[in-house]
């Protein structure tokens, strides 16, 4: 699907429901523009469940994270953005950090992060999975549909074209 968020709030404005996110989020990885349905994870500086999810096989999803926003220490890298692309996820949404961020930038995936940041997470094994998370003015509910490009993200209730 070849889609422009600007020419999606331009067709749908009027005739369907979208939340259009906070123009928080920085652009990475070599695929500026991806969709998906939504899987939703919520965790605090910790990644353990965010690498359980990307190992798992998908078609055309996309992993938003609710990481409390934290510029402490990363949730995404590189081995993790390489297990998310190997695996068919189309993209990711972090409001939290990233690192490994140059060669993340060379993979053929989408990632929206607040940030940067050198150290890697803690391993406590705590969070959810598939909850309603909400951050950047957007409710973001699993198996909604996200719609990313460099002019920022929408998110549906029901598939845009």
């Amino acid at each position: 699907m070849t889609f422009t968020t600007a020419h999606l709030c331009d067709i749908h404005s009027k005739e369907n429901y979208f939340q259009i996110a906070e123009s928080l989020f920085i652009t990475y990885g070599a695929n500026t523009v991806f969709s998906g349905q939504i899987t939703t994870l919520k965790t605090f500086e910790d990644n353990v469940l965010v690498k359980t999810v990307l190992e798992e096989k998908v078609q055309n999803r996309v992993l938003v994270i609710d990481g409390g926003g934290s510029h402490r220490c990363a949730l995404i890298d590189y081995q993790l953005a390489t297990l998310a692309l190997d695996n068919g996820w189309q993209g990711i949404v972090v409001y939290g950090c990233i690192r490994d961020s140059a060669l993340i930038n060379t993979l053929p995936i989408g990632i929206r992060a607040l940030h940067t940041h050198p150290l890697k997470s803690h391993k406590k094994d705590h969070g959810d999975r598939d909850l309603l998370v909400s951050f950047a003015g957007v409710n973001f509910k699993k198996d909604n549909f996200l719609y990313a490009d460099m002019d920022g993200i929408i998110v549906s209730e029901t598939m845009l074209s």
